[in-house]
């Protein structure tokens, strides 16, 4: 394999459980987002921007889908002689096989892979955070600083920083001082990104000893991290200003959506500079009838619209019909609304059609069996892929259609399911 000053990772295996059905047969970095994107678009395009040539992507939970995603790396310039982008999933092993079981375990079954690049920085990333960010900046400040890690951070709101791990830093310095995963009780509102660079030997030497602790979760910020500062290395911050999103819940997932339409200044997804690249199936123009009302919304190729569509993000193959409804919305690609239906911060997985005059999100009130606060927040609504809603049917706030909810023939809104 050729050789590569720096190797990016992207940990792309998790199963995303926070977004429920969206996750139920693909995993979390393949899910749609943004009208024309996956998740994994955002590291990928990323690592293109920053001249890294070499990335592997290391799947485990439902990898189908995403391995086919990303195939031979064509649409981020990864189909390359020397580099180019690698599917890295578990393997077996002489004398045993092990699903990677945590952050820093999946980048330890894969040293042979960085071993046989040779680098001298290894670049680690999250498959599932939206953002825009040139990771050779942050390598060029690694460099300059002689660090043995760098972590990206970036001020969250007090209120929020119990959720993500916090590092302390020296007065007028980078230099990390402190790192606590989670803290009850947060001392400093830097939170790390998730996106860290090493120096590969320094690294690699963590890796081992964190493997031979059976009392380790085998995780970077848990692990990795406080024993390095531990051990005296010097860990710098990497401070970063620009928009950024944990697409890990529901909530969230909408929110990063809506922010396209909201904020497109801040993630400017018309950047020349930094594109986004993706993998668009080829599909014929987007049509809108002479019923047809889009106002602030996102829509792209393939999308038929003949009714109302509000403030929504429209992936590819969407079909609105006549007199129906979308108001606060993402339809992920070959959804139907037939005509009549209302749908209100409601987020429907591929492929399912939405009866006639259905009422569904935050705006419909009343009891359902399908509730679930758990997963489902703020009013809306998620509808798994591959199902066709009855018409006529009710779907109050924060309910999850999930067909493996069992329900009595009364509550049941599911008239069929098929394979999408």
């Amino acid at each position: 394999m050729a050789k590569a000053q720096v190797v990016a990772m992207i940990l792309a295996g998790g199963q995303g459980s926070r977004l429920g059905v969206l996750t139920k047969n693909i995993a979390k970095p393949a899910v749609p987002f943004g009208s024309r994107y996956r998740i994994i678009d955002f590291p990928l395009s990323n690592c293109a921007n920053s001249g890294i040539e070499t990335v592997g992507v290391l799947t485990q939970y439902q990898p189908l889908a995403l391995n086919t995603y990303i195939g031979n790396g064509h649409p981020w310039d990864l189909d390359r002689n020397n580099g180019g982008a690698f599917i890295l999933p578990p393997f077996q092993k002489t004398g045993k096989s092990d699903w990677y079981k945590g952050t820093a375990n999946a980048i330890y079954q894969n040293r042979d892979f960085i071993d046989d690049c040779e680098p001298k920085y290894v670049l680690i990333l999250s498959g599932d955070h939206i953002y825009k960010m040139n990771y050779a900046e942050m390598l060029r400040q690694h460099i300059e600083n002689e660090a043995d890690a760098t972590l990206a951070v970036l001020e969250v709101p007090w209120e929020e920083a119990s959720r993500f791990g916090i590092l302390n830093t020296k007065e007028d310095s980078d230099v990390i001082t402190e790192f606590v995963e989670k803290p009850a009780k947060p001392e400093s509102n830097l939170a790390s990104m998730g996106v860290y660079i090493f120096t590969w030997d320094v690294l690699r030497k963590a890796l081992v000893e964190d493997e031979e602790d059976p009392k380790s979760n085998n995780d970077f910020g848990k692990n990795i991290v406080p024993l390095l500062l531990e051990q005296g290395k010097k860990l710098c911050a990497y401070r970063f200003s620009g928009y950024w999103k944990d697409v890990g819940t529901i909530s969230s997932l909408w929110e990063s959506n809506m922010d396209i339409l909201d904020r497109p200044h801040e993630i400017n997804l018309i950047d020349r500079s930094w594109r986004i690249y993706s993998r668009n199936p080829v599909k014929p123009s987007q049509f809108l009838g002479d019923s047809a009302e889009v106002r602030g919304s996102a829509l792209t190729d393939g999308c038929q619209i003949f009714g109302s569509v509000q403030h929504s993000v429209l992936s590819n193959s969407v079909t609105v019909e006549k007199g129906a409804v979308v108001k606060d919305c993402v339809l992920f690609p070959g959804v139907t609304v037939k005509a009549g239906a209302h749908l209100n911060r409601c987020i429907v997985a591929s492929g399912t059609i939405i009866g006639e005059n259905v009422k569904a999100g935050s705006d419909v009130k009343g009891k359902s069996p399908y509730l679930n606060e758990k997963i489902c927040s703020e009013g809306i609504v998620v509808i798994e892929g591959g199902l066709k809603i009855k018409d006529n049917a009710v779907i109050p706030a924060n309910c999850q259609v999930d067909k493996d909810v069992h329900v009595s023939a009364k509550d049941n809104v599911i008239e069929e399911v098929f394979r999408v």
